[in-house]
């Protein structure tokens, strides 16, 4: 009798643990990539830093203290002020934002003013300040900035200032914008033309196959800079801004595709004999509904990974484009389109503060590297 209820008493398991290991077993594919993604501290940190990044593209307006044309001519090439927050009063150490002022000095052998920091000189700063009014998210009606001058007038350049004396800080916050979102609206062109063309290959094979992949070779030993120099130089200066930034997208996207292409044609030959997808043919669904209804979902989460790992390059083409001379121009503000502020001698001396789109760059490719990483990794989280 003892050992049956010892052996009762060992089979028997808590309703806790019977609903853990059943919550394990019943987990979909979401949240097991979801446990493993979690557990790569790179990628979290590359997803963290790419969600900010994307948040800095919705508040531009808000997060920039001035506005990116506004100039101030006698400050150009004002170096970087210090925010310091606290001050010390009459009172004793409280918290009291406040830059110092600057004081110019004239180097006539060399021809050119030189700011040097007064310390004595002390700018009161403020957040959530009044500014230049604004529309946020291109509906709200507003004028409050996170930070910028109490005293509108006074000098505030936290990043610095370029040749006609434009705050290189509020700048490089609004070039986030066009930056950002040319990678992702690019890449969401060529996920397009990616899954089309990969999927027929895949799917349809023979003579339809040979004459893709033919294509897709040709494309890709076309060398891509010089290409993209090429097309985008034939942009009429006369073309407007806007225009000529979804044309520069559209240049991006238009030999981009490729390598996904290749990933959908190999996931699709593996998939195309499983037994759902010849149940939907059973079924009298189309070619284009079985590929993105029925196949496409199958591998989503390494398409995700793929995507992301793609913006990157986007990214960098856009910036070497634009930095080039051929790519986005002003009045348009991109992180290439303001490097090309640093191609000469005295950015590098003493304006060095003028590669801060480039330092930009190097974060939200490393973020977006990361993040990807972490993605191709939990994309499959059997392994």
């Amino acid at each position: 009798m003892a050992d049956a209820q010892t052996s009762t008493d060992t089979i028997a398991v808590s309703p806790e643990t019977r609903n853990k290991d059943r919550g394990v077993v019943v987990a979909n594919q979401w949240k097991l990539m979801w446990r493993k993604f979690r557990k790569h501290r790179l990628a979290m940190i590359g997803g963290i830093a790419t969600i900010g990044l994307y948040l800095v593209v919705l508040f531009v307006e808000f997060l920039a203290p001035f506005p990116p044309d506004a100039y101030a001519a006698n400050f150009t090439y004002a170096p970087p002020q210090t925010l310091h927050l606290f001050d010390n009063t009459p009172e004793g150490l409280r918290f009291q934002p406040y830059v110092n002022g600057y004081i110019v000095e004239i180097d006539y052998n060399a021809g050119r003013r030189n700011f040097v920091i007064d310390p004595e000189t002390k700018y009161p700063v403020g957040f959530f300040v009044q500014g230049e009014p604004y529309r946020l998210l291109g509906l709200i009606e507003m004028d409050i900035h996170l930070i910028g001058p109490i005293n509108q007038g006074d000098p505030m350049y936290l990043a610095g200032a370029d040749r006609l004396g434009r705050d290189m800080l509020s700048r490089t916050i609004y070039g986030t914008r066009v930056s950002m979102t040319v990678g992702l609206i690019g890449v969401t062109f060529s996920l397009f033309f990616g899954i089309l063309f990969g999927g027929i290959s895949g799917y349809f094979g023979g003579v339809t196959d040979n004459f893709i992949q033919r294509m897709i070779e040709f494309l890709q030993s076309i060398p891509s800079i010089p290409l993209w120099i090429g097309l985008a130089a034939a942009i009429p200066a006369a073309v407007p801004p806007v225009q000529v930034y979804f044309m520069i997208t559209l240049i991006l996207a238009l030999f981009s595709w490729t390598g996904l292409a290749r990933v959908v044609r190999g996931r699709f030959i593996a998939l195309k004999t499983e037994d759902f997808v010849k149940a939907a043919r059973i079924d009298g669904c189309s070619s284009l509904r079985i590929i993105f209804r029925h196949m496409v979902p199958s591998f989503t989460s390494h398409i995700i990974a793929v995507v992301t790992l793609a913006i990157p390059g986007m990214i960098l083409a856009e910036t070497a484009l634009s930095f080039l001379g051929v790519g986005l121009r002003p009045p348009v503000v991109s992180w290439g389109v303001l490097l090309q502020e640093a191609q000469n001698v005295r950015s590098l001396s003493q304006a060095p503060w003028l590669f801060l789109p480039g330092l930009y760059v190097v974060i939200a490719v490393l973020a977006l590297n990361f993040l990807g990483d972490g993605l191709r990794d939990a994309a499959d989280p059997y392994t």
